[in-house]
C-alpha cells in the first residue's frame, strides 16, 4: 500500500502582506485563505454533509476533504471551575457525563493521529485577556512557557508523516509575549502555526496589535490558522495581516438565533420588519436558501421555533462565508485586495438595503 503524501503548504499570489496558497493533504487540496466550519460533535449543527456541499463548503467532518481537529485547549481551560492545570496536562469533568478526563500534550496528538484529520494542533495553556486591564505579565509569561514545553512534548510523540501538525503562538494580551511566543514556537520545528487565545474580549486595534506581533516572527513558507474568529470584519482584516486558515462557530451559531449575513451587513431576521419581506435574505447570494426562501417565511419559520430555520439560516451563513473567501483569493490574485476590502467595508455598513431596485424575486412557498 503507498503511504500518504505529507500535507504541504504553497504559497500563490500576494498583495500587500494578503496571500493566497494552496494546503495539499491525503483528502484534497484546500485553497487559502480558508474557513473552517466548527463541528464540535463530529458534525456542523443541524446540517448535513450534502447540505454543506451544496452550498460550496469543504473541510469539515462527515465529508471526504481535507479536516482539521483542535486539542481541545480552549474547550477544557472554558470550563474554569471544572478545570485542574498542572506541568503533566489538564484535568477536567466531562461536560457530557460529569467524568473525570485526563488530558496531556501527548494524549491530545495520539487521540487527533487516531481520528485521522488532515491538521492537528498541539495543546496549549489558554490565557484570556482582561478587558481594559493590563496584561498580568507574570502570568502569561508563566503560560507561554508551559505552552511552549507542551508543545515540544506534542511535537515529540508524532508519529504520522500524512498529518500536518500546529504549534501554538500564545502571549496573552502583550504584543512582546506573542512576539517571542511565535519565535520561540518556530524554532521548535513546527510545519504550521496557529495563533490562539484571541476574540476573547480584546478590542479590534488591540487585537491588530497583538496578530501583527505574532505573524512577523513566522517563517513566510508556513500556514497560519487564526484559532476562533470570527465575525466577517475579522476575517477581512486577519486575510490582510496574511493569516491563511480561519474557524468559528460565529456562522452557525448566529444563524440559529436569526443573525444573518448578507453583502450588506448583518440584519436580525426577528425584527418586524421581515415580516412582510417577500424578498432573499441577501439578493446578490446565489446559496440555495436565497433562491428559493424569503426573509418573511424564513422569520415565520424562526419565531414559530421551527428547526428548518436554524437549518437554512446557518446554510446561507456558511456559504456567506465561504464566498467572502473565494472574493478575496480573487482579489489577491488580481492584486486588487485592498480596494475589494475598502469596498466590502463601505458596503457592509450600508443600513436598511434600501435600494429596492437591488431586490430580486425569489420563488417561496410564503
Amino acid at each position: 500500500m503507498t503511504p500518504a503524501a505529507s500535507p504541504r503548504f504553497e504559497t500563490g499570489a500576494r498583495d500587500g502582506a494578503a496571500r493566497s496558497g494552496r494546503v495539499f493533504t491525503p483528502h484534497g487540496v484546500l485553497e487559502t485563505p480558508a474557513f473552517f466550519p466548527v463541528a464540535t460533535f463530529g458534525a456542523v449543527r443541524g446540517l448535513s454533509p450534502d447540505e454543506l456541499t451544496r452550498g460550496g463548503l469543504h473541510g469539515f467532518v462527515g465529508w471526504s476533504g481535507p479536516m482539521l481537529t483542535d486539542s481541545g485547549g480552549f474547550q477544557v481551560f472554558s470550563l474554569d471551575a471544572f478545570c485542574r492545570r498542572s506541568e503533566a496536562g489538564v484535568e477536567f469533568k466531562s461536560p457530557l457525563d460529569g467524568r473525570a478526563v485526563f488530558l496531556s500534550p501527548e494524549r491530545a496528538v495520539e487521540i487527533q493521529e487516531k481520528l485521522g484529520a488532515d491538521l492537528i494542533v498541539v495543546l496549549d495553556e489558554f490565557e484570556e485577556i482582561a478587558p481594559g486591564a493590563a496584561p498580568d505579565l507574570a502570568r502569561t509569561r508563566a503560560s507561554l512557557e508551559r505552552t511552549l514545553r507542551w508543545a515540544e512534548r506534542g511535537r515529540g510523540v508524532q508519529r504520522r508523516g500524512d498529518q500536518l501538525l500546529f504549534g501554538i503562538v500564545q502571549g496573552g494580551g502583550s504584543v512582546e509575549l506573542r512576539a517571542e511566543s511565535a519565535a520561540r514556537t518556530a524554532a521548535l520545528g513546527f510545519g504550521a502555526f496557529a495563533i490562539g487565545g484571541l476574540g476573547v474580549g480584546e478590542s479590534p486595534d488591540e487585537r491588530a496589535r497583538l496578530i501583527a506581533a505574532a505573524l512577523e516572527p513566522l517563517p513566510p513558507a508556513a500556514p497560519r490558522y487564526l484559532m476562533g474568529l470570527g465575525l466577517p470584519e475579522d476575517l477581512v482584516a486577519a486575510v490582510a495581516r496574511g493569516v491563511d486558515l480561519f474557524d468559528c462557530v460565529v456562522p452557525t451559531r448566529h444563524g440559529r438565533h436569526g443573525s444573518v449575513f448578507t453583502s450588506r451587513g448583518r440584519l436580525n431576521l426577528r425584527n418586524a420588519r421581515h415580516r412582510d419581506e417577500r424578498i432573499p435574505l441577501d439578493a446578490d447570494c446565489v446559496c440555495p436558501v436565497c433562491a428559493r426562501w424569503t426573509r418573511a417565511y424564513l422569520r415565520h419559520l424562526l419565531n414559530a421555533g421551527d428547526a428548518l430555520a436554524a437549518r437554512l439560516l446557518s446554510l446561507h451563513n456558511l456559504a456567506y462565508y465561504m464566498r467572502l473567501l473565494r472574493d478575496a483569493r480573487e482579489a489577491i490574485a488580481t492584486s486588487s485586495f485592498a480596494a475589494f476590502a475598502a469596498r466590502w467595508r463601505a458596503r457592509y455598513a450600508e443600513e436598511g438595503f434600501a435600494d429596492s431596485s437591488s431586490r430580486r424575486a425569489v420563488t417561496s412557498p410564503a
